[in-house]
């Protein structure tokens, strides 16, 4: 009887589960948010300005933390700015063109065996689409009317079985790299603009300093708003979960200079 009325209970609770996770969901007349599908340039943009506000206001932290002057922090950050740029920039570039080679030769290998091996090869592609929950004559009759079509056949099969995505021959690397290199320079440049705007105005490191503080904050917010547009989320979460990701590591970065200053034994 205990057994019983536990089994209950877990059906019970599991269904409650199910109907919460339903409510979460869309309903048959909310139509979901739209993302916006720009490619790899978008993704490089985003991914390069965050990584540039936050690694250059971490090094502006950590020399504001060590009481260095506003023209080192121009001249650090500005040289850090770029060789992170060409280095990321370079990343980017090579990481698209091994992507790149990479599906072409397994798109190679798997003609190959489709053109060898044809009948092994669409019995394995029958028994994943049975995987994924298709019944099995079904399958057969997808795989019949695929093997028509050796092309599609041959994406099919990487796509499903190997998931690697063919690749696109409309992507330049290149590319690729010199949007992340610009978006770098250009993001990565804010939290520098208040030492030198600020420059004819106040010798103040602390002004200055603040500045560069609301700058990145800004800039942060900007490209948080521009992530929650791509991937169709909500705006407000994203820009403040993007800001406080840059103030863990400014606040990081600038504990640890201060640390160091102490350590060895350099006082104001």
């Amino acid at each position: 009887m205990e057994i019983q009325n536990s089994t209950v209970l877990l059906l019970d609770s599991q269904d409650e589960e199910a109907e919460a996770q339903d409510k979460n969901r869309p309903t048959r007349n909310e139509k979901p948010k739209e993302t916006c599908i720009g490619g790899e340039s978008i993704k490089s943009i985003v991914y390069a300005g965050l990584d540039a506000i936050v690694t250059c206001f971490s090094l502006i932290s950590s020399i504001s933390a060590g009481h260095l002057s506003s023209v080192d922090v121009l001249v650090l950050g500005v040289a850090n700015l770029v060789a992170d740029g060409i280095s990321m920039g370079f990343g980017d570039y090579m990481s698209t063109k091994t992507e790149n080679d990479m599906a072409a030769n397994e798109r190679d290998l798997t003609f190959w065996e489709v053109n060898n091996h044809g009948r092994s090869q669409e019995l394995e592609l029958v028994r994943r689409y049975q995987a994924l929950g298709m019944d099995l004559d079904d399958a057969t009759t997808v795989v019949k009317v695929l093997s028509k079509y050796k092309d599609i056949l041959v994406d099919e099969k990487m796509t499903i079985q190997k998931g690697i995505l063919p690749a696109d021959q409309a992507e330049k690397p290149w590319k690729n790299g010199l949007i992340t290199f610009v978006a770098f320079l250009v993001f990565g440049s804010a939290p520098l603009l208040s030492f030198i705007i600020l420059i004819p105005f106040t010798q103040n490191e602390n002004i200055k300093f603040s500045g560069a503080c609301v700058l990145s904050v800004v800039a942060l917010a900007i490209l948080g708003i521009a992530k929650a547009k791509i991937a169709g989320q909500n705006y407000t979460l994203s820009a403040a979960t993007t800001i406080l990701n840059g103030a863990v590591a400014a606040a990081s970065a600038y504990l640890i200079g201060w640390l160091l200053r102490r350590v060895a034994g350099l006082h104001d």
